[in-house]
């Protein structure tokens, strides 16, 4: 029997060409299973955003019944947890009863046999809990694949780089076995804290294709500065092994040096940058966020140039 899935879609509400992009994908997944998919607004009311989606929905649910069976339902719920993404999450995880939970973020779109190919992955290793998938991050007219060049993420892994596949849009889990934590200030991080919690029990599968595109550009997480570092501060104190090894150290410390450098904290970024340097020499982020300290190149404008090549900071 294939097990039912619930996709949680965050949304805001702003950016309805994109949200209803994001769930026509999810509708259209070639799977033989009952689909559910729960749009939560976050920080407005839930009405609106089903008007938009309402015309859409109808009709492409009932198309998709018609050549498959089993049910693709969609609901608009509002948020009923905290205020944010974490918060918005977890009410999407606690309003479904499916066997399986997925996320996708509104501006993210599932790519064609996402979900077969993770399930059949979960399947073959039925003590596994959680499953991540590669990435294609599209940046303006770009579209880069990032993999991971392994079929399994350990804790290690996930301590040593973010590995930037591992997505929010890529989760896919086993009800019961996730929740998000809601303390994460500014809702930085909470899916590297999710997964790291995850992968500490046992090895995320991951299927190494780029089955989800995600689009960059468009969200204003990039450069909330103050939050990117009490989302890393707030990493390091919940996660210690991140200081322990070197480089896995040296980027978080890089990317401290980065963030504080772009608010034009000029001894914050000078002191974090010399931790990084002295955790792993070759870290490249220490020298970058220099720069940018220095005023010899915009923070933007290196974001900019990193995010053209599918990398971020």
């Amino acid at each position: 029997m294939n097990p039912s899935v619930g996709v949680v879609i965050p949304t805001r509400g702003h950016r309805p060409d994109q949200l209803r992009a994001a769930v026509s994908a999810a509708l259209e997944q070639d799977y033989p299973g009952s689909v559910e998919i729960v749009v939560v607004v976050d920080g407005d009311e839930p009405a609106p955003v089903a008007d938009q989606l309402g015309d859409l929905l109808a009709g492409r649910a009932m198309a998709i019944r018609e050549k498959n069976p089993p049910a693709r339902v969609v609901r608009v719920l509002g948020n009923r947890f905290s205020p944010g993404l974490p918060g918005t999450r977890n009410t999407g995880i606690a309003a479904l009863g499916t066997d399986l939970v997925g996320f996708c973020d509104d501006d993210d779109r599932w790519l064609p046999g996402k979900l077969a190919a993770q399930i059949e992955a979960l399947e073959e290793e039925p003590e596994a809990e959680f499953a991540s998938c590669a990435i294609e991050v599209e940046y303006g007219s770009r579209r880069v694949p990032r993999l991971a060049g392994t079929c399994r993420v350990t804790h290690e892994h996930l301590v040593r780089s973010r590995m930037v596949m591992v997505h929010s849009s890529t989760f896919l889990f086993r009800h019961g076995s996730a929740w998000v934590d809601e303390s994460a200030p500014g809702g930085q991080n909470e899916d590297w804290d999710l997964a790291l919690r995850a992968a500490g029990r046992r090895p995320i599968v991951h299927v190494d294709r780029p089955l989800v595109r995600v689009r960059w550009g468009g969200s204003t997480y990039a450069t909330r500065w103050t939050d990117r570092i009490a989302g890393l501060e707030w990493m390091l104190a919940r996660h210690p092994e991140l200081a322990v090894d070197r480089r896995g150290a040296a980027r978080v410390y890089g990317q401290l040096a980065f963030h504080h450098a772009a608010l034009g904290h000029r001894r914050e970024a000078g002191r974090w940058a010399w931790r990084a340097f002295t955790a792993r020499r070759g870290e490249p982020r220490a020298p970058i966020a220099l720069a940018v300290a220095m005023g010899l190149v915009p923070a933007r404008a290196v974001l900019s140039r990193l995010h053209h090549r599918g990398h971020g900071i």
